[in-house]
């Protein structure tokens, strides 16, 4: 495994867990952290053992987006330096979409820029009571990265979106939620633990599927309906073929708890 600096990264009983460790820079990303998260993601998608991915961070901020100390430091190549850290960043998000293990963020403070993004790409986002969420990024002068052009309009739509870019409106947690960008806000002492749990249930759970489901859902919107019912036709079929699949229909008939071992 990877000796990381600015990242802390384990894996235990099927939960991969990592954690944003640049505190004293409120966990902004420049090249280092940004490569080191695509590469605990990347270990995270080709390992057979992972079966739920946990996103935290140390410190009072989950992330205050990309660091711009280190933009300023690039001066003229700003512009290579910024393609070279948003490449990394955009790998890591796009393997977190299409790996088959479900990727909980877990939102101890304050999410902004690129941080906000992550918030975004995960699946299931838990936040604590003191998160909050914003774009910043006009602010600066810059545009959106991180794939918020895309997530965001799908998660509280188009208008919402164009506020929260245009307008650099923050969000309370309680707002981010009314708003449909988290699924639940927790006290904030008690967020570890439910992520914690959150993850243990679902690293009991059907891998493959859970996978599926999310490969279905990214497909949905370049597909016409017929063309969908394809897809899922092939992916329920294969689901149900395999050994989790069989657990599940025979745990079922015999109202038993399944036992998925995240296998094909």
């Amino acid at each position: 495994m990877n000796e990381f600096k600015l990242i802390e990264f384990s894996i235990d009983n099927g939960i991969a867990s990592i954690t944003l460790n640049r505190p004293q820079a409120g966990n902004a990303f420049n090249l280092l952290l940004a490569t080191e998260l695509n590469q605990a993601v990347n270990a995270c998608q080709y390992d057979p053992n992972v079966r739920v991915v946990l996103l935290q961070a140390q410190g009072k901020l989950f992330c205050a987006g990309g660091d711009l100390a280190s933009m300023a430091e690039a001066g003229d190549q700003v512009g290579a330096a910024l393609k070279a850290l948003t490449d990394q960043i955009h790998g890591a998000y796009s393997t977190m979409s299409h790996m088959r293990a479900p990727v909980i963020a877990v939102i101890n403070g304050a999410a902004a820029g690129i941080g906000m993004s992550l918030a975004l790409v995960a699946d299931i986002t838990l936040a604590s009571d003191k998160a909050s969420f914003l774009m910043a990024y006009t602010a600066a002068g810059l545009s959106p990265d991180g794939g918020s052009t895309y997530l965001l309009p799908k998660a509280i739509g188009i208008k919402r979106a164009k506020e929260m870019m245009i307008t650099n409106r923050k969000l309370s947690a309680q707002e981010a939620l009314d708003w449909g960008l988290v699924n639940q806000v927790v006290p904030h002492d008690n967020l570890q633990a439910e992520a914690q749990a959150l993850a243990a249930t679902l690293a009991k759970g059907a891998t493959n599927a859970f996978g599926s489901a999310k490969s279905l859902l990214l497909a949905a919107d370049t597909q016409s309906l017929e063309g969908q019912m394809a897809l899922e036709s092939t992916a329920i079929a294969a689901n149900a073929s395999g050994i989790d699949g069989q657990a599940g229909i025979h745990a079922f008939l015999n109202k038993q708890k399944p036992e998925f071992i995240g296998k094909s």
